[in-house]
């Protein structure tokens, strides 16, 4: 049985556990939907973040930071099964090795799209940056929703859980100055 196929089938059970009907219209095709969308958001599963990482420029040394900011993720949580989404902010101090911003967002979607914890997803991206591209340091800053906290439990819309990850000789400071810039 395929991965798509045990999805729709507990999905399917769920149904039948919640008490609805999995046979009446609205739902028939729920636990394949269902199946689906689960193969989208969690195809980081089993994927290395570095890979795309590996196709690096070489560039001269320097001491300045390069930032991405603002790049918008979502994630599974690995203890409800809901969604977390936000934006990170990426920052690295190149040691001759520069990576495109398309390949940051990349290892972070890797990484995003996995049963998760926010902590642990942004502390294995700075690993990830730390040791693909050997800069002299690396910073991630995070701020996210998590809908575990909006719509069940302490039921807060509006609270957002702020991350951050630090690696090698990172200047933090300048870092979150320029990132909380406009």
């Amino acid at each position: 049985m395929s991965q798509e196929e045990q999805i729709a089938r507990a999905v399917h059970s769920i149904l039948q556990a919640v008490g609805d009907d999995p046979k009446r219209e609205g739902l028939r095709l729920t636990p394949q939907r269902v199946a689906r969308a689960y193969g989208e958001l969690l195809d980081g599963i089993g994927k290395d973040p570095e890979e795309p990482l590996s196709t690096v420029f070489e560039e001269e040394t320097r001491n300045g930071l390069v930032i991405l900011k603002a790049i918008p993720f979502f994630s599974m949580c690995e203890h409800h099964l809901l969604p977390f989404y936000g934006r990170a902010d990426i920052g690295y101090v190149p040691n001759g090795r520069v990576a495109g911003a398309s390949k940051l967002a990349r290892a972070l979607d890797i990484l995003a799209h996995r049963l998760q914890l926010q902590e642990r997803l942004f502390a294995s991206l700075a690993d990830a940056i730390y040791h693909a591209l050997s800069p002299r340091g690396v910073g991630v800053a995070v701020s996210a929703e998590h809908l575990c906290m909006i719509v069940r439990g302490v039921k807060r819309p509006g609270s957002a859980v702020v991350t951050t990850a630090y690696r090698g000789d990172f200047p933090q400071e300048e870092f979150l100055a320029l990132v909380q810039r406009g």
